[in-house]
């Protein structure tokens, strides 16, 4: 894959993409940020699927997932304290790497992996929730995540789970096994990120999402059910929901447009439980919260489920 890296400056931006160097507020920041697409093209996270069948059981997803109930962007500026979003870090191949140790070792990828000491923690480094840590070797092309990750005082980490991708394969993470999120999928590559949205205009890619409840199956590009039930009519993990066509998106603001555009084009793939209809993001100073906001005006009746394979227990 061709790599393109871009610097570019930036006041007060969030150094949640921040590589060698950055600061966190206030003056001026020079970022660098890895803005290739990750993954090939033919990749399920790049795929158009704007024209690919609906699921037969699209209403009964739909109405599991809260038909009248609307989305929600899990991201934006600062949210009770810490960075509102999914942080990552980019670094380059000479990051020096340190040993983790995993809660879940059998389904996670041995380390070590190239951590810095000031990695950005999923709710910052008191945070109590998911503590996600994402690392992007923007030179070797490596992602590399880990799940309820935490400093272990000696250099290293501690973490539940966590995995590696390459991201100019298609290699996928064995069958039944689990990565840093539920469905055993990547995060990187389904999050908004704020130079897609405010400088490229423009999304390629499907954007990751959360659902209340889930069945305890997954369907491709999924390989792990996190669900607690049986239930038929509940979501399973990988599960592609798109907006319609026909969903008229004029009245938002050109940022929440460009959102809206890929959610019709690439759509969004079901990757872990939480709050319905919640997308993932990049935590940035220069959200516009006010207009993210606008996108809790998108009801669950304006979406559809694209048709899926097979159904895996």
């Amino acid at each position: 894959m061709k790599k393109t890296i871009i610097l570019f400056i930036l006041s007060g931006i969030l150094a949640s993409c921040v590589g060698d160097s950055g600061s966190t507020g206030g003056e001026a920041t020079i970022l660098s940020t890895y803005t290739e697409r990750p993954f090939p093209a033919d990749n399920p996270w790049n795929q158009d699927i704007s024209k690919e069948p609906v699921d037969p059981n699209s209403d009964v997803y739909i109405n599991s997932l809260g038909r009248t109930a609307t989305m929600h962007p899990d991201f934006g500026t600062w949210w009770d304290g810490a960075p509102n979003g999914q942080p990552f870090i980019v670094v380059t191949g000479n990051q020096k790497k340190v040993p983790v140790t995993f809660e879940y070792a059998r389904e996670s990828d041995p380390g070590p992996y190239p951590i810095p000491v000031d990695a950005p923690i999923q709710g910052g480094p008191n945070g109590t929730g998911d503590r996600h840590v994402i690392v992007v070797d923007k030179d070797n092309n490596l992602l590399y995540e880990l799940y309820r990750a935490f400093p272990d005082g000696n250099g290293g980490w501690t973490a539940v789970s966590g995995a590696i991708f390459d991201l100019s394969s298609n290699k996928m993470r064995p069958a039944g096994h689990t990565s840093a999120d539920a469905a055993g999928l990547p995060i990187y590559p389904g999050l908004v990120r704020y130079d897609e949205v405010m400088i490229k205009g423009e999304i390629n890619h499907a954007i990751r999402f959360t659902a209340n409840r889930t069945r305890h199956a997954y369907v491709y590009p999924a390989r792990h059910a996190a669900g607690s039930s049986n239930d038929p009519t509940l979501p399973p993990m990988g599960m592609r929901v798109r907006l319609k066509a026909n969903y008229d998106i004029s009245s938002y603001p050109e940022s929440v447009q460009v959102i809206l555009r890929a959610l019709k084009k690439y759509g969004m793939i079901l990757a872990d439980n939480g709050a319905s209809w919640m997308i993932s993001g990049e935590p940035n100073d220069n959200w516009n919260d006010q207009e993210l906001h606008t996108i809790k005006q998108v009801p669950g009746s304006a979406f559809e489920v694209v048709k899926m394979g097979t159904l895996n227990q």
